[in-house]
Parts: C-alpha cells; sequence; structure tokens
C-alpha cells in the first residue's frame, strides 16, 4: 500500500516536472548564444518569471529594490521575464528615447491581456497604425482648442475657488480622493457638457472608482475580484456613454444646434464609428481624471516638504492676482505668465513618477549599440528609471524646481512618454493644475503625516489618500 502511494506520488511528481520542463521551454525563451548580444540578466521562475518582484509597490520617488538590484548586477538594460514573455528592460534614456521614437517602425505597443480586456480593444493606448492616428487626432484637436478656451478655463477657475470656498469650516481633508473628483467633474463638463449635478454624474464616478481600483488589481476574472468588477464597471460606463450618445443625436436632430463640447465635435466626424467615439470619450475621461489628479497630488505633496519653493510660487501667484480686479476670473494669458508654476508641475513630475513604465514589443530583430533585441520580445522603457539617475540629475531625489531653469533638464525628462504617443492630455493636465495652485497657495496653509509619502503600485497612491491638515490664510490687504 505505501509502495503503491510512493509509486502514485513519485509518477505525479514526475509528470509535474515535465509539465513545468514544457512549459518553460514554451514560456521562457531558449538561451541565446552570446556573441548574439543580448543583454544580461535572469529570467526568474518558470511561467511566472520575475513579475511579482517587479511590480512590489514602493516609493515613486525611487526606482525601487528590483531595479536597482538589476541595473547593479546586469547594467541599466537587463533581460528578464515579465507579465508572461521575455523582456529588455531598460533604465537608459537614449534607449528609451530610441525605443519611443521608433513605434510603428521597430517597436509596437504590446500591453498584457488583461490590460487590454479592461481598456477594450479600441483604446488608444492599444491600437496603432491608421487607427491610433486616426483616433489620437481627434483628441488632439479637441484639447488643443480647449486648453486655451475661455469658457473651458473659466470653469476650472470657478470650480477651483468654489472647491477652496468648501474646505472654510475644515481642519483637514483626504485631498487625494478630492483631487480625482475634482479633475473628473472638469472633464465631464469638458467633453459632454455635463455638471456635478446631474444625476448621470456621481454614477459614471462611483463607476470610475470601481473601474481604477480594479485596473491595478491582480488580473483574475473570478466573480467578486476587483479585477471583475472593474471589467463589468467598464462595460457599465460604456452603455451610459452610448446612451448619452444617442440622447445628443436626437436633440441635435430636433434643436439644430450643438453645444459646441466635445461630444459634438465626434459626432459630426463620420469617419469614426459609435464604438469609437465611445472609446474615445472613455480613454480622455480616464486620461483626464488619473493623470491630473495624480499630478495635484504630488504637487501638493512636494510643496508640504519644500517651504523654499512654495513661497516663491505664492509670490507669483499674489503678483498675478494683484493685477486682476476683485473677482476677475484667470484666463489664458495668465497661465502662460505662471513660469514657476510650471518649474513646480515639471518637477512634480519628475520626482513623483505618474507613469512608471510603458509596454513595448520588438517587431523585428533590433540592433542598438552593442544590445540585440530578439523579434518578439517586449521591451520595457523605465521612465521614473531615466528621471531618478544621478548621472542625469544632480541629487535626483530632492525636490528642486530651480533645475528646471536649465533648458537641458526638459530633455532629461518624458513624463509624458513620447514619440507617436505622446500624451496628448499634458497641456490640459498642466493648465488645470495651475489654475488649482493659483487658489490653494493664497488660500490655505497645509501638512502632511511624517510617513505619508507617494507610492509606485506601480501608478500613484497613497497610505492615507494624502491627508492634509489645513488652515486658512489672511486674505492679503
Amino acid at each position: 500500500m505505501i509502495s503503491t502511494v510512493f509509486s502514485c506520488g513519485s509518477v505525479l511528481l514526475l509528470g509535474l516536472l515535465a509539465l513545468i520542463s514544457i512549459l518553460s521551454k514554451i514560456l521562457v525563451p531558449k538561451q541565446v548564444a552570446k556573441d548574439k548580444n543580448i543583454p544580461q540578466g535572469s529570467m526568474g521562475w518558470p511561467l511566472i518569471g520575475e513579475t511579482l518582484d517587479y511590480l512590489k509597490s514602493h516609493k515613486s520617488n525611487s526606482i525601487g529594490e528590483f531595479l536597482q538590484e538589476h541595473c547593479s548586477r546586469h547594467g541599466r538594460v537587463f533581460k528578464s521575464h515579465l507579465f508572461g514573455s521575455p523582456t529588455i528592460v531598460s533604465c537608459d534614456l537614449e534607449f528609451n528615447t530610441f525605443v519611443l521614437l521608433n513605434e510603428g517602425k521597430l517597436f509596437a505597443s504590446s500591453y498584457p491581456k488583461s490590460v487590454q480586456n479592461i481598456l477594450g480593444k479600441l483604446s488608444m493606448l492599444l491600437v496603432s497604425g491608421e487607427q491610433h492616428r486616426k483616433i489620437r487626432n481627434t483628441a488632439v484637436s479637441h484639447i488643443g482648442t480647449s486648453k486655451s478656451r475661455p469658457d473651458f478655463l473659466h470653469y476650472v477657475d470657478r470650480l477651483s475657488s468654489s472647491l477652496m470656498e468648501s474646505w472654510k469650516d475644515r481642519k483637514q481633508v483626504q485631498f487625494f480622493k478630492i483631487a480625482k473628483e475634482f479633475t473628473f467633474y472638469v472633464m465631464l463638463k469638458n467633453l459632454l457638457d455635463m455638471e456635478p449635478g446631474d444625476p448621470l454624474a456621481p454614477k459614471i464616478l462611483q463607476d470610475f472608482l470601481t473601474f481604477m481600483k480594479g485596473f491595478v488589481s491582480l488580473p483574475l476574472y473570478i466573480p467578486g475580484s476587483p479585477y471583475a468588477k472593474a471589467v463589468k464597471a467598464r462595460t457599465r460606463i460604456s452603455s451610459t456613454l452610448r446612451v448619452i450618445i444617442d440622447e445628443r443625436k436626437k436633440n441635435s436632430s430636433k434643436e439644430g444646434h450643438s453645444k459646441g463640447d466635445f461630444l459634438d465635435e465626434i459626432l459630426q466626424k463620420g469617419h469614426l464609428s459609435d464604438e469609437e467615439k465611445v472609446s474615445i470619450v472613455l480613454d480622455l475621461l480616464l486620461a483626464g481624471y488619473e493623470t491630473t489628479s495624480g499630478l495635484m497630488a504630488l504637487v501638493v505633496y512636494f510643496l508640504a516638504e519644500a517651504p523654499n519653493a512654495l513661497q516663491r510660487l505664492k509670490e507669483e501667484h499674489r503678483k498675478l492676482r494683484r493685477n486682476k480686479e476683485d473677482g476677475e476670473l484667470l484666463n489664458f494669458g495668465d497661465y502662460k505668465q505662471m513660469e514657476f508654476t510650471m518649474n513646480i508641475i515639471s518637477e512634480a513630475l519628475r520626482c513623483g513618477n505618474l507613469v512608471k513604465f510603458v509596454h513595448r514589443k520588438a517587431l523585428k530583430d533590433v540592433n542598438f549599440k552593442e544590445y540585440l533585441i530578439p523579434e518578439g520580445w517586449k521591451v520595457l522603457p523605465i521612465i521614473s528609471a531615466t528621471h531618478l539617475d544621478p548621472f542625469l540629475h544632480e541629487h535626483p531625489s530632492v525636490f528642486n524646481p530651480w533645475r528646471w531653469e536649465d533648458e537641458a533638464t526638459s530633455k532629461k525628462v518624458t513624463p509624458f512618454g513620447g514619440g507617436v504617443r505622446l500624451c496628448p492630455g499634458a497641456e490640459l493636465a498642466k493648465v488645470e493644475t495651475a489654475f488649482f495652485l493659483h487658489h490653494l497657495v493664497l488660500n490655505y496653509a497645509w501638512k502632511i503625516k511624517e510617513d505619508e509619502c507617494p507610492v509606485s503600485y506601480p501608478y500613484v497612491e497613497f497610505k492615507r489618500g494624502l491627508l492634509l491638515e489645513i488652515e486658512p490664510l489672511e486674505k492679503e490687504a
């Protein structure tokens, strides 16, 4: 009996080892001769590679233990096995720039299937070629005009002022949550002409909160998991947007006029399918909600730790306010005068790293200097690593907005990606953040808990949601 059990156990063990061996050959790349110059590195465990170690959370103003260890052992460009694929990981600015600028020629966007399931097949992040160009141009065209449009700028200004007023009897605010709601309602107004008081607005916001929670979770599609809830939330958001689009079509045909918002713009574009229109609106809502709120939170966090920078920022905005009539709204000309504000925003992006990396794939064997990137291998340009590289930036972990007075700094920082996939909403995020900062620094002082910090999950989060202790400032005479 014992020998039979032992024998069965041995057979099972041998079978399992054989299965692992077979799967390893399929999922872990064959060893390639050294003379082919594939970067050095390690492939980790069979099946899972080194993905779990790579995704361990860490302070977003650091590169984390995984990258520190691998760069120390193998150099700034190394091989690994991540997200189910053999991968070249790059912490080198020159190589990253090469990858981003050769989109569609040597490399293509290549996100994991789990990301595709949650974003949808027509997401701007995922499509390529002519379809990407068509969708992106539509987004860029609208954003390029709206960033300086008076009605949009006045809405951001009034919403910022209203938010400051709502804080007057409070001692603490959970800033990251507030920033997300603020940026979400700004995008709803910009894209769909929808006010916070609209019955659909809180419904869409709640679905977005569910969506984002699952977007950064373990991609397990099992009932009740954050990932499964997120996929369903995206379906609900898409359905809601389709209803809004259908209603707008009916009203436009009846009334014979348009509201002039983004939805009206894309409804007039016959070369876009309804599915593409829904996907574009969803992409812009997501980008405007997540990226801008993260930027606002990072700026507020770093300013709390940099009193000299905060004082200089206050001086810039006090001067701007003195040159305006009492109650006069901000305009695009005011924004163009916010030079130190732009340094603050740029430095927060460099230090805080909203986007840690992007996913690409080699379309053919690619040679770059001494390296070979084999066809079909994934490539991960690590944007945060170049932002925190001591060879590129003096004291890189220090928040120093004055470094941006050197024009060379901008060539070493790529917070919004690059090439044909440069984030189309980058300038819009800066405008919103600048207008919000104008009201914040003139109305409040704030402190944060000592152990609070931005954390990469891999997207930026805060331990306590960036809990601020706030105190109203006396109005300037």
